[in-house]
């Protein structure tokens, strides 16, 4: 079946996509990234077109109810897509991952609201949970004012979210014990944000992820949350819902630059000892090596979350251990992908160096999407204080909201 089929291959209702079907999308469209994965790159932003491709996969409505008509994917099922795109491009992978958050947002908010939010089954949600904005409570809601970094995919996002402390008359409201202050998260359309062309980095670059402010927005309180208070049950109820699938992005990267390895190795030559590749003890350890890495990354992932998947769904509270796994094996996912994919790089040498080289774009991407807190050395600190009952510099990323 080609492309275009697979993607038109949906039942007359789309909301019928099942779960091996959004996969099958997403396994289809990956070449089809990689083709435009330079021009992603050099647009600093997804093409309309790619757009249209994910949009096409249903990775957007992954997280959406069965109840309202959508796949309700779980954890593991959600990880499994964004692990397919992300060996078409990281970038695309990337803003898949955060675009598809908007039914998870939806169920914390009121519901009549949440039906807004998810009219388009497709709709994108950009933006950072970060409180670095301030809403000043009002009459019926809020005031925000503020301005955050690293909105991936806000250049072609539907709804956008920012982190916000509750002030009144310009002071912070208190928060819960241990908290900085009142934590919510606000809920507008993209038009109610002005974005400025800050994304010129080292990786990513295709993922837009530039900042987004605003001054004196008036926000309702409806369009407002606390992860502390979800209104649905369940697995997708907890606070590190929008974390689960993160791990996608660089295990697909790792396992498109060991493919890609293997595949040079069929028809390299080493010069200086005249050796195939196939059969060089340097390139066989190498690949091995990496795949054995990459593999045991993958496990913890996965059978990390499927643990706490059940746990959770079952209604009841995950232990630390079992909180702190999910946890552990993300930042290892991130830390063990860069490690490979430099791995690999260094095997290769100077034919990796020139541009366009997918090898040098991979490894850009890993090191930049490595300096996301979920694998910075906070989140260890983190994970460690709620084994050893400690305090956790980052409780948000151990799945704990005052």
């Amino acid at each position: 079946m080609s492309l275009v089929d697979l993607l038109d291959s949906v039942s007359a209702e789309e909301g019928a996509l099942t779960a091996e079907e959004i996969l099958a999308r997403a396994r289809a469209v990956a070449p089809r990234l990689r083709e435009r994965a330079e021009d992603i790159e050099n647009s600093r932003q997804l093409p309309p077109d790619v757009v249209e491709l994910l949009r096409g996969t249903g990775v957007f409505r992954m997280a959406r109810p069965r109840a309202w008509g959508g796949p309700e994917l779980d954890a593991v099922q959600q990880t499994e897509v964004i692990e397919a795109l992300a060996t078409g491009d990281a970038s695309a992978a990337w803003c898949a991952m955060i675009g598809m958050d908007t039914p998870i947002y939806a169920g914390f908010l009121r519901e009549d609201v949440a039906r807004r939010l998810l009219a388009d089954p497709d709709a994108v949600t950009a933006g950072a949970i970060t409180p670095t904005g301030r809403a000043e409570r009002v009459p019926g809601g809020y005031r925000v004012t503020g301005q955050w970094r690293f909105g991936s995919g806000i250049t072609h996002s539907t709804w956008v979210v920012g982190g916000v402390l509750v002030t009144r008359r310009g002071e912070l409201e208190p928060g819960p014990p241990g908290a900085p202050g009142d934590w919510r998260i606000v809920v507008a359309p993209v038009e109610d944000f002005e974005t400025e062309d800050t994304w010129y980095t080292t990786g990513l670059a295709g993922s837009g992820s530039r900042d987004y402010r605003t001054e004196n927005l008036y926000v309702p309180e409806e369009y407002t949350f606390s992860f502390a208070r979800p209104r649905v049950t369940g697995a997708a109820a907890t606070s590190d819902a929008v974390l689960r699938n993160m791990p996608g992005v660089p295990l697909g990267v790792a396992r498109a630059a060991i493919d890609h390895v293997r595949r040079m190795a069929t028809t390299r030559v080493d010069h200086a000892a005249r050796t195939p590749w196939a059969e060089s003890y340097r390139v066989q350890t190498a690949v091995a090596r990496a795949e054995m890495e990459l593999a045991a990354a993958r496990y913890a992932v996965y059978g990390s979350l499927r643990e706490q998947w059940e746990v959770l769904q079952a209604g009841d509270v995950p232990t630390a251990d079992e909180q702190v796994a999910t946890v552990l094996a993300r930042a290892g996912a991130f830390r063990t992908a860069r490690s490979v994919v430099a791995s690999l790089f260094d095997l290769v040498a100077t034919a990796a160096v020139y541009r366009p080289s997918v090898l040098d774009r991979w490894l850009r991407d890993l090191n930049t999407m490595c300096q996301h807190v979920v694998a910075q050395d906070q989140v260890l600190q983190s994970a460690g204080a709620r084994l050893l009952g400690g305090v956790p510099h980052n409780a948000y990323t151990v799945g704990v909201v005052p």
